[in-house]
């Protein structure tokens, strides 16, 4: 514990997307809370299609989610008060402070930024009133100088609030030092101002080797380098988008095997389509947490064969449904689908998929577009976005869930309820996300999966829990930054701001 209670802030920025930002400021959270600090994370401006609702009907950001449970805390919309999620034809729905505000394309985003940047402060406020620190996370790179007149989430926050600022750069893309020097030297001398120093993260072999160039750094910019941080094996922790997939086509959660009990029997393989505009696949995480679930993600037409011979399929959710279901017919992939005799579920625009008709007018303005009809339902897009968090039952086992969607369902007599949906057979619907995570019910599920398979070998291990199996992802993380980190230093970072006369680097510091 620490021998005083620190008050301040930080922002962790990226010399890129994925180059760790989520993850480090996850593991500052949980570090600081295991210290007794009064911790919360802020992201001003989040771009997702991993998305949650709060405990009072607001969407948040996953990454956001996560980052409140490493600092012990229920998430808020003020953790993430602006969410932009990408549909089709280069627009995004605006959501401010959870609730659906617009959808528009870049250039029409631009009227908004000024009230948005007004909401994000006044969030930020907020939570520094009620915490002792609050870690922000930027978005994107804040070399983005493109876009910096108008930045709320990077150096936009740190200047209106002054912030100071420690930038991430991910050493396994290779050039990690000239990103860290670039991304310093291209922003103008106030921001730079602000950039107290760094940390390099995803870092594979000896540190010795490293050293001549952590030196030089420092000698260039006159800034620090707060740590070095490994790369972690098996961290999936609440991806952020579709991009981070690329890195993980397999996903294997780590611990998977290491659970009161095991399997019994033969493996169980999952895939997962993986349309252009997937969106909450950390569905699918639960299932790959359990012994035995083999899931891959699908996503051309060469893969057809591992939809045809898949234990199970899951279509998850899409924030564009129809240009999705339209996506899966012509990569072919739709025909692998209905030609299946074995299980397929649907989660919520999956779901909305599997029906025999999509009424569409709000989200791609398609109108009436016929379903694969593996499910005896129809569908209405409202103009109104549902946001809850269900409870039900199935399988004589209670399901705790989360709901985003415009899209509504409507099954007829043919068809059995689940959770909110239906079921045909081997084949199952629901809008419900997260449900997967609540254990019991999971494992009953998949011994029914197993069963419609062919997999009567196939028992789920008994002792899963999926719960804990996160909080441990967090524990690491926040092991890593004790074990990695100059935490004295980032804690005198934290409570004083940025060091007093960092020198200014051209071209954008000056001469």
């Amino acid at each position: 514990m620490l021998n005083r209670t620190p008050k301040g802030t930080l922002l962790v920025a990226g010399t890129t997307s994925d180059a760790g930002k989520s993850v480090v400021t996850a593991g500052i959270c949980r570090w600081l809370a295991r210290q007794g600090v009064r911790v919360a994370p802020f992201k001003a401006q989040n771009m997702s299609l991993n998305s949650f609702v709060t405990a009072d009907g607001a969407e948040i950001g996953r990454a956001q989610v996560a980052q409140a449970q490493a600092a012990g805390l229920e998430p808020t919309a003020d953790m993430n008060p602006i969410l932009l999620k990408p549909g089709g034809e280069r627009r995004s729905q605006v959501v401010v402070l959870g609730k659906p505000l617009a959808d528009v394309d870049a250039m029409e985003y631009l009227a908004y930024k000024d009230r948005l940047r007004a909401v994000a402060i006044e969030s930020y406020r907020r939570l520094r009133a009620e915490f002792d620190v609050v870690v922000c996370e930027g978005a994107g790179s804040p070399a983005e100088i493109n876009l910096r007149r108008g930045d709320i989430a990077n150096m936009g926050l740190a200047r209106a609030a002054d912030i100071p600022v420690v930038v991430v750069g991910d050493i396994d893309r290779g050039g990690v030092f000239a990103s860290l020097y670039g991304t310093l030297a291209l922003l103008e001398a106030e921001d730079q101002a602000l950039i107290a120093g760094y940390l390099i993260n995803k870092f594979r072999g000896a540190r010795e080797l490293l050293e001549p160039g952590l030196d030089t750094l420092r000698e260039l910019t006159g800034r620090r380098v707060y740590g070095v941080l490994p790369w972690l094996d098996g961290l999936w922790m609440d991806l952020e988008d579709s991009l981070a997939l690329d890195n993980r086509r397999t996903a294997e959660p780590p611990d998977a095997g290491s659970h009161t009990g095991s399997h019994t029997g033969a493996s169980l393989h999952v895939a997962v389509v993986r349309y252009p505009r997937i969106s909450n696949f950390t569905d699918i995480d639960a299932l790959a947490a359990e012994p035995g679930v083999v899931v891959r993600f699908v996503s051309s037409a060469a893969e057809a064969a591992e939809i045809r011979e898949a234990d199970l399929v899951v279509l998850p959710g899409s924030r564009a449904t129809v240009s999705d279901l339209d996506w899966l017919r012509r990569t072919g992939l739709a025909s692998a689908v209905a030609e299946r005799r074995g299980p397929v579920l649907g989660i919520c625009g999956g779901y909305q998929m599997l029906a025999r008709s999509i009424m569409d007018e709000v989200e791609s303005g398609e109108g009436l577009v016929e379903g694969l009809g593996l499910l005896p339902a129809t569908v209405e897009f409202g103009p109104e976005k549902i946001l809850s968090r269900p409870v039900g039952e199935a399988y004589g086992h209670r399901v705790a869930a989360y709901e985003i969607h415009h899209g509504v369902v409507s099954f007829d007599g043919e068809a059995e309820p689940f959770l909110d949906g239906c079921r045909v057979g081997t084949v199952w619907g629901t809008t419900w996300h997260g449900a997967l995570e609540n254990d019991a019910f999971r494992r009953a599920f998949l011994a029914e999966i197993a069963s419609a398979a062919g997999k009567d070998d196939f028992s789920p291990a008994p002792g899963v829990s999926f719960a804990a199996l996160r909080e441990r992802q967090l524990d690491a993380l926040g092991d890593m930054i004790e074990r990695y980190v100059d935490t004295d230093a980032l804690l005198s970072l934290i409570e004083n701001g940025a060091p007093e006369g960092l020198p200014a680097l051209p071209p954008g510091g000056g001469s």
